[in-house]
């Protein structure tokens, strides 16, 4: 029985792109629900980020090999989202383990996310 590997706290930090709207930097070991929080990118979370539904649903771009695999119970909350493609994982459950080759992960929200975190602060 392998053992997880633990993030060095020191590592380089991942830029994490949320394509059309900007670039931030991660550490390994965030999600990405926790990289678009902490840099004010507007993320759906309606459950808080505890894998209950599906609103932090993004489409991973690029980096996908760096990202923890998903769950049964996350492949489950996917089951119940919109637009649901190969590409999906839920912000709050894709987690990011290492650096990835050129040091980028680049995820879409997709519009009809963005659409409904626009409404409700209008």
């Amino acid at each position: 029985m392998s053992q997880a590997r633990q993030p060095s706290p020191d590592a380089a930090p991942v830029v994490v792109r949320f394509a059309g709207i900007r670039d931030v930097e991660a550490k390994v070991g965030t999600s990405i629900l926790e990289a678009a929080l902490a840099n004010g990118v507007e993320l759906d979370h309606a459950c808080g980020g505890v894998c209950a539904c599906s609103t932090c649903h993004v489409k991973v771009l690029a980096g996908a090999e760096v990202l923890s695999e998903m769950s049964d119970d996350e492949a489950d909350q996917l089951d119940e989202a919109r637009d649901v493609g190969l590409d999906s994982r839920l912000g709050c459950q894709a987690r990011i383990l290492r650096v990835p080759q050129g040091g980028r992960v680049e995820v879409a929200i997709p519009r009809w996310n963005v659409n409904l975190v626009r409404e409700a602060h209008d």
